[in-house]
């Protein structure tokens, strides 16, 4: 929605602005698009709406009532009759401009797979520019540990000497609520590791948080452990492909069983890093992702050697239809993107670290994002207003 920042402004002096704050609405059950949006209110009338962690919107302060009304499931009349008065304008204006409104967000609604970072191609609006309370997401490394026999990060993770207990990420995803933060990834680390991932990931259904999950896919190739997390709330999920392990392709297989018999429209991408091994054959396995139903890929490369091969890499990808995605924190391990991530030129990939997320890591640390060397704080010892304002 490029242009709903101009569009949706009243002329004149504008009203005192709403008050601060973090509104969500689920469609109900028989609706027929299922759908939640998170409205936040930034001091100053300025919103952020989330439609199901796909698209961002940043809003003007008069769009942020419209918002804020449709949300709250206002009747067009009385919105009309509430925004014509604060802004002395015409009713029939306002009612035109909030049907316009209602319109442009409900073809988003009904637009299938919708990418997690759809916002990030807004051209009328530079991403993270406006005065924030909270980032968009929190990044939950909830372990460092990964399975036998996975690559190993050659940079141990000295630091780190516990991790959170069930109860005490809990008490972070409330954090994450109650500061208005509508979107959590779980990553690590191998995050399925953890016993406690579906009761993590219904505790943010239930605070109406959209739910992500970065993977090596091994566990979810078991379509019955994979619907326990379907069930659980997760929205959407990264795979981290290691292309010589067919457990990892059983899990782009597992996902699209559930998606054919549950109707579930869940957002899949994968991450795949180009080595030295799979150089020759790296457009074959671009090609079978795209096969498998995945909507987007991640890409990296082992070696600053093959950063032209990446090139041609991505330039496949998106001949295949396979939109590329940079800003998603792959798991640590021998693979692990976080030094291409830091080629923003090159990939012109977005600057969001501290701003658009942070990064938690598995002993409640908050950094500015994955790889990143100053902690801001602890979500568990510290106020919010303590680790944003550090961020700087």
């Amino acid at each position: 929605m490029p242009g709903l920042l101009e569009r949706f402004g009243i002329g004149g002096e504008p009203a005192a602005p709403l008050e601060p704050g973090f509104y969500t609405y689920t469609a109900p059950a028989s609706h027929p698009f299922h759908y939640r949006l998170h409205l936040r209110v930034e001091p100053g009338g300025l919103g952020l709406l989330v439609l199901n962690a796909s698209t961002v919107l940043h809003l003007n302060q008069t769009a942020t009532e419209y918002a804020y009304h449709f949300i709250h499931l206002t009747p067009p009349d009385e919105v009309a009759a509430q925004v014509s008065k604060r802004y002395r304008t015409s009713k029939k204006q306002v009612k035109q401009d909030y049907a316009d409104f209602a319109q442009s967000l409900q073809t988003l609604i009904e637009t299938p797979d919708l990418d997690p970072v759809t916002y990030l191609d807004l051209e009328r609006q530079a991403p993270y520019s406006d005065p924030m309370t909270a980032p968009y997401r929190l990044d939950c490394a909830l372990t460092y540990k990964l399975p036998a026999g996975a690559p190993r990060d050659a940079t141990p993770h000295k630091r780190v000497t516990r991790e959170l207990s069930t109860d005490e990420w809990k008490q972070v995803i409330d954090k994450a609520y109650e500061v208005g933060i509508p979107h959590v990834l779980f990553t690590g680390g191998e995050p399925t590791l953890r016993e406690d991932l579906p009761q993590l990931l219904q505790h943010g259904e239930a605070h109406g948080l959209v739910t992500g999950l970065i993977t090596d896919g091994r566990k979810l190739g078991d379509t019955r452990y994979l619907k326990t997390l379907l069930d659980a709330g997760l929205d959407h999920a990264m795979i981290v492909l290691q292309p010589n392990k067919e457990e990892t392709w059983d899990s782009l297989a597992s996902f699209a069983y559930w998606r054919k018999v549950l109707d579930d429209d869940i957002f899949i991408a994968a991450h795949l890093t180009l080595t030295k091994q799979n150089a020759k054959t790296i457009n074959a396995l671009i090609d079978r992702i795209a096969e498998s139903g995945v909507r987007a890929l991640s890409l990296s490369e082992s070696d600053a050697a093959l950063s032209e091969q990446l090139q041609a890499a991505a330039d496949h990808a998106n001949h295949v239809g396979l939109p590329l995605v940079w800003d998603m924190p792959v798991p640590y391990s021998a693979l692990n993107p976080v030094s291409l991530e830091l080629k923003a030129q090159k990939t012109k990939a977005p600057d969001g670290a501290g701003r658009a997320w942070l990064y938690v890591e598995p002993d409640g640390d908050v950094l500015a994002g994955q790889g990143g060397k100053k902690v801001l704080g602890n979500m568990l010892t510290d106020k919010w207003s303590k680790i944003w304002k550090a961020k700087v």
